[in-house]
């Protein structure tokens, strides 16, 4: 009997429940009635380890998920290392992680996100022995506690209207220091008075009302 083995997968042949060979891609003839072919499939992986609640250093409670980039490096190591490798990659990140969160405050976490992930050498360790290699862990969510949340977006407000309190100050101010000037101006050049007065009345539909003062 004939079997295909693609580009990207590497099949394990057994025969008589004993590994014979590693058939690399291309077409293969085996004896489909003593061996047992196990496909592998070599390509990159994405492993997502979902949300996961984890104490920091001062004793708030996160909750993170994790996106886990890996591939099968050893096909054979990684069907027979263990039972169910995925498994044990999920565990190792989840323990990594834990110890990462666990030495890091609420605020240096929040400030960078890099300290949620835990060592990659670490985690590498944990599988020795599966046939695989971990080529990136990344904190894809934070997610805060309600009572966090709700804090961190009162902040958040308090600071904007503080911005927009300040700005409407500089406005104001701005605008009273045009006023002061432009009054020592016209008290310094009354006539400057007179020719704007002018400028208005010129104005279609422009109503000027002269203080009798003025025409005495």
């Amino acid at each position: 009997m004939y079997t295909t083995v693609m580009a990207w997968q590497q099949t394990l042949l057994y025969r008589d429940g004993t590994l014979e060979r590693v058939l690399e891609p291309g077409r293969h003839r085996y004896d489909d009635k003593r061996c047992t072919l196990i496909v592998v499939d070599m390509r990159p992986r994405l492993l997502t380890v979902s949300g996961q609640e984890l104490l920091t250093r001062d004793g708030l409670a996160l909750r993170v998920s994790y996106a886990v980039n890996w591939q099968v490096t050893d096909p054979e190591q990684f069907t027979t290392g263990a039972q169910y490798p995925e498994q044990v990659l999920y565990a190792a990140v989840q323990d990594a992680a834990r110890r990462a969160v666990a030495g890091h405050t609420l605020d240096d976490l929040v400030a960078d996100r890099g300290l949620l992930v835990g060592d990659l050498v670490e985690i590498t360790t944990a599988v020795t022995g599966l046939g695989v290699r971990v080529d990136g862990v990344t904190a894809r969510d934070l997610m805060l506690p309600g009572e966090l949340r709700r804090a961190a977006l009162e902040t958040v407000l308090a600071k904007e209207r503080g911005r927009a309190d300040l700005e409407r100050a500089r406005a104001e101010a701005a605008a009273l220091r045009s006023l002061a000037n432009t009054a020592r101006l016209l008290e310094e050049h009354p006539a400057l008075l007179r020719l704007r007065t002018l400028q208005v009345a010129a104005t279609p539909g422009a109503q000027v009302v002269l203080d009798p003062r003025e025409r005495a």
